[in-house]
């Protein structure tokens, strides 16, 4: 009986790796110029995170988690997302008190959620996300935004859409709320039963539905931007400021309420526009959560951040036809004729390794025309022929597989010859 791979996970071969590590380097250097550092959670934490942090009136939390007990009877479950692991580090390892304010953090694993799997959409799938705790300036929202399309334009999306929104602050996400619940209360039996129970909890999250998005009270629902009092329309106009002068493009959609319990203020997507992409057009997703930190039991700390999917940005890139650069291929590929010509090479080869210069030989006792056809397969930009003769003569041959030239060298000085070849 042969055992498959779980619905909803992966498998990432060579080949497509190298697309990964491609996307995740790339990421990475863009950290760096704005000076974020990784951070690294747990898989798996206490329940009660995701429940007081992600919210309880989410699919994620209803609907979505891995959830189990522990031997000792305690409830854990693996990651949905990574801001409450990131919050609730930054409180434990108490970061509020770092020296260098605000904290910026990024993250990059697996995450798991039971959805229906789809098209860029897994049970299992990679997050790379971004944190920036202590500030509650807007230019620092205008900073997170930037580096999103950044990541995605330096990886060569050009099908770009990003659409933003203010949620306001507590005041206003109050006086808000208040019209939702007494526009949606009179019909709400004709809602799901997820609507339904959100009407009184959240009814933010019924703008959200999937099911009843074509409701016609959908359409006449009071957005938020009718109820933002001065100081939350204020800080709505400076993030758009900021925004125009870094010459990012934007439209805003007062629908846009996203998916998770503890954002306020500014909230956004970036979507892609491409041709067969698919129904679902997000790519990323983010915004403020003031009052996050708090929730989880620090100071009262403000943050924002953001956070995508490998697997989407990846479907992007396929859609656009976008084509990552895979390895540039080996230093050298070490080819044997005869026994004690491949017994030399075992060591031959583990010194080109350590002389900081990528190499390879045969381990299947190929003929020497397969071991180029193998030289080849790894793009290998030199092969060094060695045979039972040039050993007795202590020489080896070294062919370019760009120009088929060939130079003999002396065996003994083939690591250093090689390395400046090499340059």
């Amino acid at each position: 009986m042969s055992i498959n791979i779980p619905r909803g996970t992966k498998d990432i071969l060579p080949g497509e790796s190298e697309r990964w590590q491609y996307i995740e380097n790339k990421a990475r250097d863009i950290c760096r110029n704005y000076q974020y550092k990784e951070i690294r959670t747990p898989i798996f934490e206490h329940t009660e995170l995701f429940q007081r942090g992600v919210g309880d009136t989410t699919d994620i939390v209803q609907k979505e988690m891995y959830t189990f007990e522990d031997r000792g009877g305690r409830s854990l479950t693996l990651r949905p997302e990574g801001t409450a692991s990131t919050v609730r580090s930054y409180v434990e390892n108490k970061m509020f008190g770092y020296p260098s304010q605000p904290v910026k953090l990024y993250y990059m694993g697996p995450m798991f959620r039971y959805e229906r799997p789809q098209a860029g959409r897994f049970r299992q799938f990679v997050q790379f996300g971004v944190e920036a705790l202590g500030s509650k300036d807007p230019a620092i929202d205008a900073e997170v935004i930037s580096m999103a399309m950044e990541i995605y334009r330096e990886l060569g999306l050009k099908s770009l859409k990003l659409v933003i929104n203010s949620l306001g602050d507590k005041e206003s996400r109050k006086a808000h709320r208040e019209a939702l619940i007494a526009h949606f209360q009179p019909r709400i039996g004709e809602f799901c039963h997820d609507c339904q129970s959100r009407l009184e909890k959240n009814p933010m999250r019924i703008l959200d539905c999937k099911k009843d998005r074509e409701h016609e009270l959908m359409k006449t629902a009071p957005d938020i931007t009718g109820y933002l009092n001065e100081e939350s329309a204020d800080y709505f106009a400076k993030v758009k400021q900021y925004l125009t002068a870094m010459d990012i493009e934007f439209i805003v959609d007062p629908n846009l309420v996203r998916g998770l319990d503890y954002y306020n203020h500014t909230a956004f997507e970036i979507m892609s526009s491409a041709e067969g992409f698919g129904a679902i057009t997000t790519l990323c997703g983010g915004g403020r959560y003031n009052g996050l930190v708090e929730e989880i039991g620090g100071p009262e700390t403000p943050g924002i951040g953001f956070a995508f999917s490998i697997e989407r940005l990846l479907a992007a890139l396929d859609a656009e036809g976008v084509a990552i650069q895979n390895e540039e291929g080996i230093d050298c590929y070490l080819a044997a004729l005869g026994e004690k010509a491949g017994e030399y090479t075992v060591g031959l080869l583990h010194e080109l390794r350590q002389a900081g210069i990528s190499a390879e030989r045969d381990y299947l006792g190929r003929k020497v025309k397969a071991q180029f056809k193998a030289a080849d397969r790894l793009k290998a930009k030199y092969v060094a022929v060695l045979g039972d003769d040039e050993l007795e003569a202590n020489t080896i041959t070294l062919k370019s597989m760009a120009d088929g030239g060939q130079t003999e060298v002396p065996l003994d000085d083939f690591i250093e010859t090689f390395r400046k070849i090499k340059g």
